[in-house]
């Protein structure tokens, strides 16, 4: 089984999901999303893949960039997206997809049950 993980290595919650899954046996793909941000494309599947309706679910709302840039008011999805791929600290992590699920690694037992 093919697993995937947007990483961030500076995360504890990040690091604790990687080594559930190290330690389940598993050897995930490693994409660390803030050395190489992803495309529009490339967060819609993942929204897609988690199941929200909103991308706002996938946004670290605590985030100063956040509030800069008064997100909290903006309805146009498209511009979230757009503003998740040129901040990608908006972008919760970590993300483990499995096919064609994801799941949020918070907390990061969330990830036991989707192995």
């Amino acid at each position: 089984m093919d697993l995937t993980i947007y990483h961030n290595p500076r995360c504890s919650k990040s690091r604790q999901t990687l080594a559930l899954i190290e330690e389940a046996g598993y050897t995930p793909k490693i994409i660390k999303y803030l050395e190489k941000p992803l495309t529009v494309e490339q967060v819609t599947d993942l929204i897609r893949a988690l199941g929200f309706d909103d991308p706002r679910a996938l946004m670290r709302k605590g985030e100063t960039v956040y509030k800069d840039l008064d997100l909290k008011s903006e309805t146009n999805s498209q511009l979230l997206i757009q503003a998740m791929v040129e901040n990608p600290k908006l972008i919760e992590r970590p993300i483990v997809v499995k096919g064609d699920k994801a799941i949020l690694g918070r907390p990061p037992e969330n990830v036991s049950r989707f192995l």
